[in-house]
């Protein structure tokens, strides 16, 4: 089995801004990105025995916003495969009522965050909240690390090394570091190997191969395999293609004497059921 713990659910471009949409065509040579989302494409693309966490995301300053009932109706017609995750936007007012409200009302099992998209800071005392909240229902929380395209979006909010603080004061909290923290990957492997509840997901690393494998190296040199988890990015890039990616990554290194990556390692990786790991059981 494999355990997707990173893709969305959202309708495009109807949950984004005009300004978001611009700035993602700049991203990719003009050409806008494919960011529609379609289940069954995703399935066709991953393993039948797949399970993959889904969520949307809030992010008021960068024009993205996905109401956390479209996540859970999403999720409600796939039950056996899915596990959602709600999202909260914390500089806009009444996120409190939609933390409790994704969770309670909607059975939305975990908390995604986008601390640069939205401009916030995780360690910051306004989310004191959310973290006790996750820890007294044991909440797993997934949070955005590492770089964009959208101007808007500060940088310095997105450094892994703010959840340090956060794990240092709410130890219980699952808390699950995106993509390596790209192009952060050593603060996110440094933070993640301090703390024994955080962890990295390598979703959308594999499409940069020699930084997945320098990221993936810098894991096996801290000795952290077992603190990173498989996931995709969906509709970013697919469950086929991460998995093929990975295996992938030594031969490239054919002819060189570059350190190879452990194979049974990333074998351990793609199949790791992390559900227990996050309370998702």
């Amino acid at each position: 089995m494999i355990f997707d713990v990173h893709s969305h659910a959202w309708q495009y471009p109807l949950h984004f801004s005009d300004d978001f949409r611009q700035q993602a065509r700049g991203a990719k040579a003009g050409t806008e990105l494919d960011l529609t989302v379609h289940y069954d494409e995703y399935r066709k693309a991953a393993p039948d025995d797949t399970v993959t966490v889904v969520f949307g995301g809030k992010a008021r300053l960068s024009g993205l916003w996905v109401d956390d009932r479209y996540v859970a109706d999403y999720v409600a017609a796939h039950p056996d495969t899915l596990i959602g995750f709600l999202s909260v936007d914390p500089t806009q007012p009444g996120w409190q009522d939609e933390l409790v409200q994704g969770h309670r009302e909607y059975g939305l099992r975990g908390i995604k965050l986008l601390p640069m998209y939205a401009g916030f800071h995780p360690q910051d005392a306004e989310l004191d909240y959310l973290w006790e909240y996750a820890t007294r229902h044991q909440l797993p929380v997934l949070l955005h690390t590492g770089t964009t395209f959208v101007a808007q979006a500060p940088i310095e909010c997105t450094l892994p090394r703010h959840l340090d603080p956060v794990a240092t004061r709410f130890p219980e909290v699952r808390i699950i570091m995106a993509h390596l923290g790209h192009p952060y990957e050593g603060e996110a492997i440094v933070v993640a190997r301090k703390h024994r509840n955080v962890y990295c997901d390598l979703s959308a690393l594999h499409y940069r191969p020699f930084q997945c494998y320098h990221s993936l190296m810098l894991v096996q040199e801290y000795g952290v395999w077992d603190k990173v988890l498989f996931g995709t990015d969906y509709p970013f890039t697919t469950v086929n293609a991460t998995v093929s990616g990975l295996r992938k990554l030594n031969e490239m290194l054919e002819g060189t004497a570059l350190p190879r990556l452990n194979r049974d390692a990333i074998e351990r990786l793609i199949y790791r059921d992390s559900r227990e790991l996050l309370n998702l059981l």
